[in-house]
């Protein structure tokens, strides 16, 4: 499967919903010599025989074809980062159809989301919104205390993948410096190398803005990490069993025993990864404790947070539905990855951000 020639790809888009009409216009736009078709079907639901028999290509999030009905499809790109949803669907393990993932996609807005929660905090954003609802003109003695720029901050990010790295591009933008955590390490500037899609203009794709990069996948290694003097610690890895829980009261510790010199605040703490990867319950007696000076989570255990969760009103946290990566655009970024494939599927050439079958990812 996947290897006869593609002179005039019929794309199919599956998904549980409408999509807006401004996108097939730009598609066509973008897939000139392309036959371009949509189907809207329940989540999760077979795409019906008579339809998958007539496409090259697929793009859906969790709807797919029989395996019988796949024989001709050259490529099923998914439209999220991961494939958890569809992991032990039998188009994944019955076959060896090229799957492809939207990872790499999410960087640029979940980078802002995180700089914007730095921003609000160090800036007393809350103060200025709150008196400006009451129409009060604050004195300069209630900003100064405490407020803060980024020139010379420390960021730590933990997993520097797509995400970690425009984080890090920012982060060096506003005159910080990075260090990189990584599970294996990454010694060598061909080591260092991000080979998966990347929004052009975006990221470090060669893996030179860190001023320092650390590994490891035990405890001793984290605090050795943790103890550089943080400012900020970005968690932007992937929900496993090693790394759940990952960060607890001792971590919480360590970040406080080690902040950074000359700065009076304690470490910052953000994540755009999941809620299980922190122990939250000692999230919050660290902010409560003052051992964090805040946290910015786009991601709770569990999601939907419970209103009646102590998370909510734990001092200094800023909460947002996971929503850190939504945009308008972001349907389209995801089919540029097809755009990209076709021409690497055409010279034969590896896909960028494959799935590779027996490792999961």
């Amino acid at each position: 499967m996947g290897d006869a020639s593609l002179p005039k790809p019929n794309i199919l888009l599956a998904f549980s919903r409408e999509l807006p009409a401004l996108l097939y216009y730009e598609l066509r736009k973008r897939f000139p010599g392309a036959e371009i078709t949509s189907v809207t079907l329940e989540p999760g639901a077979r795409i019906p025989s008579e339809i998958a028999k007539k496409a090259s290509i697929i793009a859906t999030y969790n709807n797919l074809p029989n395996p019988e009905d796949a024989k001709h499809i050259k490529l099923i790109h998914i439209s999220s980062a991961g494939l958890d949803s569809i992991i032990h669907e039998p188009i994944l393990t019955e076959t060896d159809i090229p799957m492809t993932t939207s990872s790499g996609i999410h960087a640029p807005p979940v980078a802002e989301w995180a700089v914007l929660n730095w921003l609000a905090a160090s800036r007393k954003f809350s103060t200025t919104y709150e008196n400006q609802k009451k129409h009060v003109w604050g004195s300069h003695e209630q900003y100064g205390p405490g407020a803060q720029d980024h020139v010379g901050k420390k960021i730590g990010i933990l997993g520097y993948g797509s995400i970690g790295r425009q984080i890090a591009r920012v982060s060096v933008a506003l005159g910080a410096t990075v260090h990189a955590f990584t599970a294996t390490p990454k010694p060598t500037p061909a080591s260092r190398r991000d080979p998966h899609y990347f929004v052009p203009g975006t990221g470090d794709p060669e893996g030179t803005l860190p001023a320092t990069w650390h590994h490891g996948i035990d405890k001793a290694s984290l605090h050795t990490f943790l103890s550089l003097g943080l400012d900020h610690v970005v968690i932007s890895l992937p929900l496993t069993p090693q790394t759940t829980h990952l960060l607890g009261a001792e971590e919480f510790a360590v970040l406080a025993a080690h902040k950074s010199a000359g700065h009076s605040r304690n470490p910052f703490l953000t994540n755009i990864s999941r809620g299980k990867v922190i122990n939250q319950d000692a999230l919050i007696a660290a902010l409560k404790k003052g051992e964090l000076s805040g946290a910015a989570l786009d991601v709770t255990e569990p999601e939907p947070l419970p209103a009646d969760h102590p998370l909510w009103d734990a001092p200094n946290v800023q909460i947002s539905p996971h929503i850190s990566g939504v945009i308008e655009g972001y349907y389209l970024r995801s089919f540029d990855i097809i755009r990209v494939n076709l021409k690497r599927l055409r010279r034969g050439e590896p896909l960028v951000n494959a799935y590779k079958r027996g490792r999961g990812y």
